[in-house]
């Protein structure tokens, strides 16, 4: 059974049509779309929990479940569930929410032999103004995984996974030399890594490439002081030593939408997205 792309649309209309939107003075949506989440984590055969955190005065929700062994190490499957500002967003990040969201179907309906504890989370504030600071819901998780002392395995993030392009030119790059190396047609996903952890990022890459069908799944690896390395939730597991990667369309160098208001759900290409989720589910199934 694969991921289904009406179940994928379906969690992104939600996301996307909540209103005031789902930014970080919105309480009352994030709540909504917290409980969306929460809800779907259950119909999935999980026991989902809140990781209550409070920002500002404020109070925000993680959403955690759990499958597969107990008391195996840990993979942590994230993606955020906030948006920049007055906008639907589409694919940053109601894409990631939907695609984590259905790898918890998968998980359910299919109930592979798991060799490492799944935890998927959804976080709250990724977006700024706190990116990049201690009170990102992915920062509070990692580190209360820390303080716990819980063994990860590793860390994969659902970024941005709903936009892709067959005209040549669509693809962007920051430089003359990752052009020379990549396709300049959009309709890829990203494996993204730091440096130091290319052997990780290589095995996420070739084990979604077995399993995403037509979709091309490439990989890259920078060094962690480059802003696009680190562009969302993975980079606060990097700072405990953990291998996360970052699975992505490629955000702005791709999509013009990118933290605007026409970033809606019509833009978004709801099959690629799930040979996108096919593939990670697989990565997570197979990784050793």
């Amino acid at each position: 059974m694969a991921a289904n792309h009406t179940r994928l649309y379906a969690d992104v209309q939600f996301l996307t049509e909540l209103q005031p939107a789902r930014n970080y003075r919105n309480l009352a949506s994030l709540n909504q779309a917290a409980d969306y989440i929460r809800e779907a984590l259950h119909q999935a055969g999980g026991q989902p929990q809140d990781q209550v955190f409070r920002v500002d005065g404020r109070e925000y929700r993680n959403i955690i479940a759990s499958y597969g062994p107990p008391d195996a190490p840990r993979i942590v499957v994230g993606a955020h569930y906030d948006v920049c500002g007055d906008q639907p967003g589409a694919d940053d990040n109601a894409s990631a929410v939907a695609g984590l969201l259905e790898t918890a179907r998968l998980l359910h309906e299919q109930r592979p032999a798991l060799l490492y504890r799944l935890d998927l989370v959804a976080y709250c504030l990724e977006e700024p103004p706190y990116f990049a600071t201690d009170n990102m819901g992915s920062a509070v998780h990692a580190k209360s995984l820390q303080e716990a002392g819980a063994v990860v395995r590793a860390m994969i993030c659902y970024e941005m996974i709903g936009y892709f392009s067959d005209e040549p030119g669509s693809q962007q790059f920051p430089n003359p030399a990752l052009a020379a190396l990549y396709p300049n047609t959009g309709n890829f996903i990203t494996v993204v890594g730091r440096e130091g952890q290319e052997g990780f990022t290589q095995q996420v890459q070739q084990l979604m490439q077995a399993h995403s069908g037509s979709l091309d799944v490439q990989r890259i690896n920078m060094p962690a002081s480059v802003a696009l390395a680190g562009l969302s939730d993975h980079r606060n597991y990097w700072r405990y030593g953990h291998d996360a990667v970052m699975i992505n369309d490629t955000s702005f160098l791709r999509n013009p939408n990118y933290h605007q208001t026409s970033d809606t759900i019509d833009t978004l290409d709801f099959h690629r997205m799930a040979q996108v989720v096919d593939g990670v589910y697989g990565a997570l199934v197979d990784l050793k």
